[in-house]
């Protein structure tokens, strides 16, 4: 099925050769990425539908990277292997129409949106990658078997689609380290992208669920960026005093040395205040940080509606095991909770010992 397309107005897609189609079938996948793939410069993007301005970046993001005469596929698939008992695989919504209006839009060349049974033939496939210990914390913790399930649909499409880049959201985080795990460790050909985060103007991440809350739930829910952005500021701010502690004449990296010599001379105000400093930086650290974000989600659980916390976490990206108190480098501090019937999740990525 051919659907027209115009060029995109900004000028990223100034030739539109390729038609816009919607491909059903595996075959039709194939016999599209035989008329317009260009080696070197295919992209795919996985979604599950309900496409909003979250999809549409990621979308213009592929089509930035391989270019106007590149071939961007995105795939529009409720995978139910992810999806656990109890879980809204029925309730998910499904709006192929507007779906493929956002996509073409945003510089998509195909749509690949298959039935269950044209993935999987047969009934649910008897062979599946399995996630591993990482995939058994936080969120595998919460829903036993769902990286499993995303993890064997992900290589399916990408054997399908076959790739040179694949671009997935941030704001699935573990998701897209298990994908970048599963792509290193099983040797897959391609290259994965991560886009940063999208939100809404209050700050909520952009998530196909945001449309079952209401406008009460929906001011409940905005506790959670509320709550990074805190936890965000709180690192900010403890990482600023370790830089002006370092920066005091004398101390070396130590701000009690120069207290001390301060006092010596009378100097007992500017000694009071680098014991201030010093103390304020040793103050810092991962709890610190952690706690400031449980603040907010703490106020937010006495809220009408109530958010109800799943997990809070301050993780290191290469194996989402919480880090310690003493902990520099990377980090992603995530959190999940539900509000209603609705669970959502978000993150921010966060770097200790930045000033040192």
């Amino acid at each position: 099925m051919n659907l027209s397309a115009p060029d995109r107005a900004d000028g990223a897609r100034s030739v539109r050769h390729q038609p816009a189609e919607l491909l059903p079938t595996a075959g039709d996948l194939a016999a599209a990425a035989a008329r317009w793939g260009v080696p070197g410069r295919n992209a795919v993007v996985m979604t599950m539908g309900a496409l909003h301005e979250g999809h549409a970046t990621l979308i213009r993001a592929a089509r930035e990277r391989v270019g106007a005469d590149g071939f961007v596929v995105v795939t529009v698939f409720v995978n139910p292997l992810q999806f656990g008992a109890g879980e809204d695989l029925d309730r998910y919504p499904r709006t192929l129409d507007a779906d493929l209006e956002l996509a073409f839009a945003a510089g998509a060349s195909a749509v690949f949106a298959p039935s269950a049974d044209e993935v999987y033939p047969g009934g649910e496939p008897q062979v599946r990658i399995t996630a591993g210990p990482m995939g058994e914390r936080l969120e595998g913790a919460s829903r036993p078997g769902h990286f499993d399930g995303m993890l064997t649909v992900v290589a399916k499409l990408l054997h399908l689609t076959a790739p040179d880049l694949a671009f997935f959201g941030q704001k699935d985080a573990q998701q897209l380290a298990l994908i970048r795990r599963m792509v290193r460790d099983l040797n897959f050909p391609v290259e994965i992208v991560g886009v940063p985060t999208v939100r809404e103007p209050d700050g909520l991440a952009l998530s196909s669920r945001n449309r079952y809350l209401s406008a009460a739930e929906r001011g409940t829910a905005l506790a959670l960026s509320r709550a990074l952005f805190a936890a965000s500021d709180r690192l900010a701010a403890q990482e600023a005093l370790r830089a002006r502690a370092a920066a005091l004449p004398g101390a070396h990296g130590r701000a009690e040395t120069r207290a001390e010599a301060l006092s010596r001379l009378g100097e007992a105000r500017a000694a009071a205040d680098a014991h201030a400093v010093a103390q304020a930086a040793e103050a810092g650290g991962a709890e610190a940080v952690r706690a400031a974000a449980r603040a907010v989600l703490d106020d937010a659980a006495k809220a009408e509606p109530p958010l109800v916390l799943d997990y809070l976490a301050l993780v290191d990206p290469a194996d989402f095991t919480e880090v310690d108190d003493g902990h520099d480098g990377e980090a992603i501090l995530a959190v999940a909770a539900r509000v209603g019937t609705t669970r959502l999740i978000d993150n921010v990525p966060l770097t200790f010992g930045a000033t040192k």
